[in-house]
Parts: C-alpha cells; sequence; structure tokens
C-alpha cells in the first residue's frame, strides 16, 4: 500500500498546471501502462523526475482538469507492469495525492536516476529530452548512454600503442617509486591487465604514456583561457592572449594545470574596500575541481577540459555528463567513480591529487565557504559538465557598500557594481534606497546623474 497524502485547493492546481519539461509530465489515468514505462524509461535513463497520473487534457485547448481515480486499487496495474519492466524497482517512488475540492485520486510517481538502463516493457530504451521522450534506436546509441550512465567504460577501451613508451616512461618511473612492493614497469603493467599484444587500455595510456594525446588526440588536455570581461555573453573580442594548452600523463597534467590557473588568477585586480585587491580563491578549491574534472570526464567524448578564467569567475568545463546516479542534488553526498581505475591508480602516485578519495568537492565548498565567498554551482549540460566558481562575497551588497564608505568618503552606482557583482544599475540603486531609509547614508547634494554618488549619513 502506498502512502495518500491530502492537499489544499492551490497545491492540487499547481499540479494541474505544472509545466511539462526535462523533470516532468503529466498523463490522464487511461495511461496503458505498457506506454506509461516508456515515460519511466526516458527519465531514469536522463536526470530522474515526477509524473502526475490522473491530470487529463483537452486536445482542443490544452485544458487540464483533475480526474483522478476513484481508489488507489484502480492503479495497481500501473505499478505492478512497472515492475516487471524493471524488477529492482529502486527507480520508481509512489505516493498518491488526494484534494477534497476535486475528484478521485492522483497518483504521483517520482522517477529517480540510476545507473542501470531502464527498458520499457517492449525492451526498449528512452531518454528525456525537453518535454519529449526519445527511443535509442541504435546500438551506438544505446552504447553512448552506456557511457553517460558509467555502465560501461572508456579507459577500458584498448589502443595501439608502442609498449616501451609506456614501459620506458618517466611516469610510471615517478609511479612505481612509491608502490609496495616495488615491480618491474612491465611485470606492474601486465598484473594490473593495462597491456597486451602491442596495446594498452586507455587508462593506462592517460595515466603512464608521458604524451597520451598521440594516441588519444583531443581527448586529455586542458585548455586555459582568459576572458577580460565579467559578462556571460562572450566573444573572442574578450579572449585576452592564446589559450593555453597543458598536457601529458593525467598526474601532471593535474599539477601543471592547477598552477597555471593560479598564476594567472594572480594576475586579476579587483575593486574592494581597500581599493584595487588581488583576487583570491581557495586553492583547495581549484585544486579538487580541476581534479575532480579531470578523473572524472568522459574520456570517450572527443574534447578536451575547458578552464575559463573571467574577472569576476572561473568555470571549469569536463567532456560527460554526470556518472550514474549522480546528480547535481547528490553530488555531495554520493559517489560514482566513470574511471575506477584511474581514480584507484593514480591515488597510489607521490603525494596524489585525490588524496581524500570521495571528498574532494566537499572540500572544495568548504574552501570557499572559509573564505566567506560563495559556493560553486554545478550546470548539467547536454554532453559535458560545467563547474562556474564565482568571486562573489557572502556578504549582503548592503555590507560591502558600508565597509567601502568606512575607508572613501563616496561611493557610485559604477563602484558599487564593480564591489558587489551586481550587474544591473537600477538594482543597486534599490541598495542605496533600502540603506538611506534605514538612514546610513545619503546621496551627495548637487550630484546628478552619472556623477550623482552616496555618503555617509552625516548625523
Amino acid at each position: 500500500m502506498y502512502p495518500i497524502y491530502e492537499i489544499n485547493r492551490e497545491q492540487a492546481e499547481k499540479i494541474i498546471n505544472v509545466e511539462e519539461n526535462y523533470l516532468n509530465d503529466v498523463k490522464a489515468k487511461e495511461i496503458k501502462p505498457s506506454k506509461l514505462s516508456e515515460t519511466v524509461s526516458a527519465f531514469s535513463n536522463a536526470g530522474g523526475g515526477d509524473i502526475y497520473i490522473g491530470i487529463s487534457e483537452n486536445g482542443t485547448d490544452k485544458q487540464r482538469a483533475w480526474e483522478g481515480f476513484q481508489d488507489v486499487e484502480e492503479a495497481n496495474d500501473i505499478a505492478q507492469i512497472l515492475f516487471q519492466a524493471h524488477s529492482f524497482g529502486n527507480h520508481l517512488i509512489f505516493e498518491f495525492l488526494k484534494c477534497d475540492d476535486f475528484s478521485g485520486y492522483v497518483l504521483h510517481i517520482t522517477v529517480k536516476k540510476v545507473k542501470e538502463i531502464v527498458r520499457s516493457t517492449k525492451g526498449e530504451v528512452f531518454i528525456r529530452v525537453n518535454a519529449g521522450k526519445v527511443k535509442l534506436d541504435t546500438d551506438e546509441k544505446v552504447k553512448r548512454l552506456e557511457f553517460d550512465k558509467g555502465i560501461v567504460t572508456f579507459e577500458d577501451e584498448w589502443v595501439n600503442v608502442t609498449i616501451d613508451k609506456v614501459e620506458n616512461s618517466l611516469s610510471v618511473i615517478n609511479f612505481l617509486v612509491n608502490v609496495i612492493p616495488n615491480a618491474e614497469p612491465l611485470t606492474y603493467l601486465n598484473n594490473q591487465e593495462l597491456i597486451k599484444d602491442g596495446q594498452c587500455k586507455v587508462s593506462g595510456v592517460l595515466l603512464f604514456c608521458d604524451e597520451p594525446a598521440i594516441y588519444l588526440p583531443k581527448r586529455c588536455s586542458v585548455k586555459i583561457m582568459r576572458y577580460r570581461t565579467k559578462d556571460d555573453d562572450i566573444g573572442r573580442e574578450f579572449l585576452d592572449g592564446v589559450p593555453l594548452t597543458i598536457e601529458g600523463d593525467a598526474y601532471n597534467v593535474i599539477y601543471n594545470a592547477v598552477d597555471k590557473t593560479i598564476e594567472i588568477i594572480e594576475t586579476i585586480q579587483k575593486l574592494g574596500s581597500d581599493g584595487l585587491e588581488t583576487i583570491t580563491y581557495p586553492h583547495e578549491t581549484l585544486h579538487e575541481i580541476i581534479t575532480n574534472a579531470i578523473l572524472h570526464r568522459d574520456y570517450s567524448v572527443i574534447a578536451d577540459i575547458q578552464i575559463r578564467i573571467f574577472d569576476n569567475r572561473i568555470e571549469v568545463e569536463s567532456p560527460g555528463k554526470l556518472p550514474g546516479h549522480v546528480t547535481r542534488e547528490n553530488i555531495l553526498d554520493t559517489q560514482s567513480a566513470r574511471n575506477p581505475t584511474i581514480v584507484r591508480l593514480i591515488n597510489k602516485f607521490p603525494n596524489p591529487p585525490n588524496q581524500d578519495v570521495g571528498e574532494g568537492l566537499n572540500t572544495a565548498f568548504s574552501a570557499m565557504e572559509a573564505l566567506r565567498l560563495k559556493p560553486p554551482v554545478i550546470h548539467e549540460k547536454e554532453s559535458s559538465v560545467l563547474v562556474v566558481i564565482p568571486h562573489e562575497s557572502l556578504a549582503s551588497p548592503e555590507e560591502l557598500v558600508m565597509d567601502f564608505l568606512k575607508t572613501h568618503v563616496e561611493i557610485t552606482n559604477r563602484l558599487a557594481r564593480d564591489i558587489t557583482g551586481i550587474k544591473s544599475e537600477n538594482t543597486m540603486k534599490n541598495v542605496f534606497l533600502r540603506l538611506k531609509d534605514r538612514g546610513l547614508i545619503e546621496p551627495i547634494p548637487g550630484r546628478r546623474g552619472a556623477a550623482s554618488a552616496w555618503q555617509k549619513t552625516s548625523c
């Protein structure tokens, strides 16, 4: 028996009018369970979502109405057939919603993203795209989904290599110094099943080849770009110099990418309460996010990792979607290694970049909070994961304005926007007006238009 929850009219109307999109769908109670299983497959194989069954829609004007099941037993077939399609059932949560102002019970199904591929009752595979579903009708498309979900990993694919380029590399020598018990490179690589008959697994190439880009072009480098702007809509006119390319084995790429990013950041200045100040990001945050991007990227995607450095933020974009059951919401509380061999072996290097395995992103977020900066923001895009590290204080705009006026006679709207990160002139004006209403600041008499400014109240 699934739980029944009483909701009020306002809540019921929100469900009736919920926007159908990537995360939400509504269905009439007459829907065939086999057809519903396609929608469940689509949600589970994408980011998860919510389905409300018992909401009808007029075909002419698309008007919706609450027309629920007469009793909960009427929906039994739905649960039974969905569980037959995927017997684990770990991707589904059922509950019924009842409202005194409407007739019948609406069945609410929460569909979770899971690592396994979820199929329909016919054995077909779907994914959610915008407000609809798309069937994956070729083996290649299903294989792509397996990579996305981390069911299979590209790190186990075989690459034709010259074995001595791996066996005699500086990378493998540096690695084996730290391995207990010590072993000869060829013996160790064989024991770890990383090489065979003139081939090496992708994980071996990435870890132990000094120049992996020879064998895996456009998959193992990091591009670093500096943009002299705060804008979101950027063009090449804002690009400062030629983008840097960081190459080499994964261990050195991590450390070199972090060091170069910090070097560029230390040249950036912003206006603070004491004048121009060098921008400071926690080194732990940069290290953990860049390490995470390199270790957990999808190496089957032909694209380099990009680090974009702006005046007010850093963006780290890593090819591939979030693996397995990981979502933006649970990423700090769960683990799913897309490349478990790389993660395991790189942890055996001297001073491993993933020293605190599984705690990296938590460390990154905590370090930002310790410096009173806003936390990183994670976006899952169509074929990549973007982490935005803002350089914005947790202090309110009002606090930042008053801190500035402790050491300065006046502040203009433009200066205040630079300090607070607020983009809109009108939004900044409203901050001034709130401070004025509290008797803390006043406009400087006789200053109008672009010359207008504010000062602390004279009383």
